[in-house]
């Protein structure tokens, strides 16, 4: 489905609803829903959006056999007490849901927000460069509305990335290891109801993770009306940012950086839950959202659409 065809449709809708001779009204509930219905269903059907999926479901099979080669499912060392990939690589052997928070920890620093940079930045630039945007403000949305739907898809987007990994690790890790109660950092042992209920909330903490860059390549991609670059753009800022982020003589910018609490989410793997880290996560990608949404609606509100 191109992106024309989604505009199509949620323009049909809205005249359909209108009917024939009826004077464009303020835009209904229902017309915003099928905005974004329509919104979500051309992202998730771009083929770019299907294969980036598709290489994360692959991430964590691929370390599940590299953890099975080498340890020769043998049990593993205890783990460590650490919020890192390795102290969870440790445990993998010994319960196979581990491998769920150490695909995360993989690619939370890279994959996942590349994947999430690569479709923010085509959210408004791709339509430029499509053709279709001005299209799309044709329907009686506003720019606003349109802008928000854009959004609200990314954000889903963002916990259905985080979702195909965190699934694609519960079923490759019961495939190869054993699955029963599992041992938090802290020591406490929860039986496995429990475990996969904290692994949903760490999947849901990652996803809140990738709103900063989801609001920050949005507000790329308004920008310019070629999706390549605006693509590239975002892409190139989450690497330099992480190249800041690993320089110690830039310490003081360090908490500023979107990525500074990402790896908060093994807080959740801690009997009690010390929220602070987490809460400071969703707060700094709550700024981040406020900050760049706004630029983002205030670029696209006052921007003239030429195709």
């Amino acid at each position: 489905m191109s992106p024309a065809d989604g505009a199509a449709s949620a323009v049909r809708a809205e005249a359909a609803a209108s009917g024939p001779g009826t004077a464009v009204r303020r835009p209904s509930p229902l017309w915003t829903l099928s905005l974004f219905r329509s919104e979500l269903t051309v992202t998730l059907r771009r083929w770019r959006t299907l294969a980036l999926l598709g290489i994360l479901a692959v991430l964590p099979v691929l370390i599940g056999i590299a953890v099975k080669i080498e340890t020769g499912g043998g049990d593993g060392g205890g783990g460590g007490d650490g919020g890192e990939g390795p102290a969870f690589i440790n445990q993998i052997t010994n319960n196979g849901l581990f491998l769920v928070f150490t695909a995360l920890a993989a690619t939370l620093p890279f994959f996942l927000p590349m994947t999430v940079g690569v479709v923010a930045g085509d959210a408004v630039a791709g339509e430029a460069s499509a053709g279709t945007l001005r299209y799309l403000l044709v329907a009686p949305a506003g720019r606003t509305r349109l802008l928000l739907a854009k959004f609200a898809a990314l954000l889903v987007f963002c916990l259905l990335a985080t979702l195909v990994v965190a699934l694609s690790a519960v079923l490759v890790g019961a495939a190869l290891f054993p699955l029963g109660d599992i041992t938090l950092l802290s020591g406490v042992t929860v039986p496995l109801s429990e475990g996969l209920l904290r692994a949903l909330a760490i999947a849901v903490a990652v996803a809140v993770s990738l709103v900063g860059l989801a609001a920050l390549g949005l507000f790329v991609s308004t920008l310019t009306g070629s999706g390549i670059a605006a693509m590239s753009a975002t892409v190139g800022l989450l690497i330099t940012v992480q190249i800041v982020g690993a320089i110690p003589q830039l310490d003081v910018v360090h908490p500023y950086l979107f990525p500074y609490h990402w790896m908060s989410f093994a807080d959740l793997l801690r009997a009690p839950v010390p929220w602070g880290d987490i809460l400071a996560n969703a707060g700094l990608q709550g700024v981040y959202a406020a900050v760049f949404g706004s630029a983002a609606w205030a670029r696209f509100t006052t921007r003239d659409i030429t195709s």
